[in-house]
């Protein structure tokens, strides 16, 4: 017996023994996916493209960079667009040399902030690497001296998957300067956002269509601005780079791509002393304008020209020619928003709004502020949001135009946002060096017969139901990533108290606005 139950206390022991090594295997092998997973995720987060031209094209530094830029935009005075901002051509030079002709072209951007830009489209040609098709960067950010911009994998990954012809080469982006100089003025001026970044190679004269058509495929509703990057005409003198440009600019200004590619050619045959190239992003223009078509982005506009030959430290024997060219969206019929607050006018209002809030809840009293500008002299419906780390503190305003001028009636919504909003308790004296103010200028109301008109992203709402009334901000849908349906509902739960399908209801009267917004960095 003894021998027999030896043997079966073995076999149970090596039983329980494999069991154990099994486990301990299957263990093993869970966490090495786990590992794995968590390093595929960690490599994708760490995919971070540094500056490449900090130092070089553009100020390292980021306050010395923040200054250059406001410099600029607060020099540049482009012609009103007559409409909605939705592809730029912007020059790519280092910033002594093209700088100011860009924020042309940016301080269009700022003009148009309200329209919600959710993703930057950035067209370029490669000047770093020679390969063949389009290079898309898929996921990671990218990093300036102002912080880093994400990449929308998203749209990336669905633009990859469109044609054999796009792929992902890092090297590609890496040494590139064209992109990059972009993105600290989009920070500036647009500030959260996020970024599609595509390189031509400049081997296929067909790829700006497929790119085109698979940009225009694959946005869907996303709100959207396109830019190309790139300079003119390359080292001819002064006089021949005018001439030259002209020309360029005339076929960009026609909108059709192919005119523009015929100008290009008749160009190169001239034999135009000391000239290598007239458009170094031919391609990236071409899929701009090709996009601008799909868009419905029909009224073009020239912002700003110059040449190297005409800045200080240019000459006028070899020069390179920037342009800032602008394709417009007509708005919303009836919804046209006239006013455009420059960006000194912009300062001035949030100067008051912040001078105003501090003022009275240290002394209990508002300043009266005096204004040269004629624009800060409009009535106009006027909204002022306070935010304290990023989180709401308070908001307050009003629809329909004041009886008093915007330099009157800031200062007293923003002293109503700090003390009034009954969300929140008053603002107090500790509280005011943490407060972030930002404005909305309203658009006159316009009344819509279907709610489906409601534009996101473009269109703030103000919707009266019986003795209910609410209203919501354009940038509130943008903010909370809300689709149409969901917006309305939120209006009519949470600012109207009604049921949530209660905009649908025959007695509700809705109205849409546009809007202005801006606010401190």
């Amino acid at each position: 017996m003894k021998p027999l139950f030896i043997i079966v206390i073995l076999v149970l022991a090596i039983t329980v023994i494999i069991i154990i090594v099994a486990k301990n295997n299957a263990d093993k092998e869970e966490n090495i996916l786990n590992f794995l997973d968590k390093m595929e995720k960690e490599k994708k987060e760490k995919i971070i493209r540094m500056p490449a031209a900090a130092g070089q094209f553009y100020p390292a530094e980021a306050g010395e960079l923040k200054e250059m830029i406001r410099s600029f935009l607060l020099k540049a005075n482009p012609p009103q667009g007559d409409g909605e901002l939705a592809v730029l051509i912007v020059p790519h030079a280092a910033y002594q040399f093209s700088g100011e002709v860009a924020a042309f072209g940016f301080k269009e951007v700022a003009l148009n902030k309200s329209a919600g830009f959710e993703t930057v489209i950035l067209l370029g040609n490669s000047h770093q690497e020679h390969f063949d098709g389009v290079s898309i960067f898929a996921e990671g950010k990218f990093k300036t001296p102002l912080g880093e911009v994400e990449v929308d994998s998203e749209l990336a990954a669905r633009l990859l998957k469109e044609n054999k012809r796009f792929f992902f080469g890092q090297s590609a982006h890496q040494n590139e300067h064209s992109l990059e100089v972009q993105l600290p003025f989009l920070q500036e001026v647009l500030g959260n956002f996020k970024i599609v970044a595509a390189l031509f190679g400049n081997t296929s004269r067909d790829d700006w269509k497929i790119l085109g058509e698979a940009i225009a495929k694959n946005i869907g509703n996303k709100k959207i601005l396109v830019v190309a990057s790139s300079d003119l005409s390359h080292y001819p003198s002064f006089e021949d780079a005018k001439e030259a440009d002209l020309k360029t600019i005339q076929a960009i200004l026609g909108g059709k791509p192919e005119e523009l590619e015929k100008t290009l050619r008749d160009l190169e045959k001239k034999g135009i002393k000391n000239a290598i190239t007239f458009a170094c992003a031919e391609e990236a223009i071409k899929s701009a304008m090709f996009l601008a078509q799909k868009l419905g982005a029909a009224k073009i506009e020239l912002l700003k020209y110059a040449n190297s030959g005409e800045v200080a430290l240019g000459n006028k024997r070899e020069v390179v020619g920037y342009a800032a060219i602008g394709f417009f969206k007509e708005k919303t019929s009836g919804n046209a928003f006239e006013l455009k607050l420059s960006l000194s006018e912009q300062k001035e209002l949030l100067s008051m709004a912040r001078r105003a809030v501090e003022s009275f809840v240290r002394t209990g009293k508002i300043p009266s502020f005096q204004t040269k500008s004629e624009a800060l002299k409009q009535r106009r419906g006027v909204f002022v949001t306070i935010r304290k780390e990023g989180q709401l503190r308070g908001c307050i305003g009003q629809v329909g135009a004041s009886e008093f001028p915007l330099s009157e009636v800031i200062p007293e919504m923003a002293v109503a946002a700090a003390t009034e909003d009954e969300r929140f308790w008053p603002v107090q004296e500790s509280e005011l060096p943490d407060l972030k103010y930002e404005i909305s200028i309203l658009s006159p109301l316009v009344k819509v017969n279907n709610w489906k008109e409601i534009k996101i992203g473009e269109h703030g709402v103000f919707l009266r139901n019986g003795l209910r009334q609410a209203v919501f901000l354009p940038q509130v849908a943008v903010e909370n990533n809300w689709d149409l349906k969901r917006f309305l509902e939120e209006l009519c739960v949470n600012k109207a108290g009604l049921e949530p399908s209660c905009y649908q209801d025959k007695a509700a009267e809705i109205y849409v606005f546009t809007a202005q917004v801006f606010g401190e960095n």
